[in-house]
């Protein structure tokens, strides 16, 4: 673990060239995904960063004014801040920058969603898991060469339907490669829709 770069992270080095990062659910850390991950993709490189915001003491990547509701200004700061981040790991782990997929759960994966809509540099794609449309951006990015797995619960309170599928049609008229699992559930995850993402992984970190 380090502190180094400017958030508290951790860096697990793997065999495989892909890079996954980490992006927790509120009040999680920099560990919080690590064991998914390895179950998820066995061979990546692991990067995984601690939110730097706060609620109620529980870490975040971006603040909420209430629930549903986002801070898009510290949002879109907070996402500059990863995705320099990430610049800065790959040059210090020695990892390639343009093989990097976000593993996001909930407010993670919400961070993952902004990453590719507003600094699509940043990852190649990714697995979100229990994501909404975090914000609209002012322009629509490329997104030509990039993938992403949504997975989303029908009956989840945190992240309504219509939400969900905003993300997806933005991504999408954006021109990345969008596969949408639903799942009969609520916000906790599914040992059937965990097995898909593995699936899905294994089909682009090696591609």
């Amino acid at each position: 673990m380090s502190a180094e770069l400017g958030f508290v992270h951790r860096f697990e080095p793997g065999s495989s060239p892909t890079t996954l990062l980490l992006l927790h659910g509120t009040g999680g850390n920099e560990h919080s995904l690590i064991e998914l991950a390895r179950h998820l993709a066995p061979a990546a490189n692991l990067l995984s960063p601690r939110g730097k915001v706060l609620e109620n003491g529980a870490p975040r990547f971006f603040r909420r004014l209430a629930l549903g509701v986002f801070d898009e200004a510290d949002l879109k700061a907070q996402a500059a801040d990863l995705a320099r981040f990430v610049g800065e790991a790959a040059k210090r782990y020695g990892f390639d920058a343009g093989r990097v997929y976000a593993l996001g759960y909930s407010n993670g994966a919400n961070m993952a969603a902004a990453l590719m809509l507003l600094h699509p540099e940043a990852l190649a794609g990714g697995v979100l898991l229990r994501p909404v449309l975090p914000l609209k951006p002012s322009t629509l990015p490329n997104l030509s060469t990039k993938a992403a797995f949504l997975a989303a619960g029908r009956r989840d309170p945190w992240a309504p339907i219509e939400r969900v599928e905003a993300l997806a049609d933005w991504l999408e008229r954006a021109g990345a490669a969008v596969e949408l699992r639903w799942q009969e559930a609520g916000h906790e995850l599914h040992s059937e829709e965990l097995e898909a993402a593995r699936e899905w992984l294994a089909r682009h970190l090696e591609g």
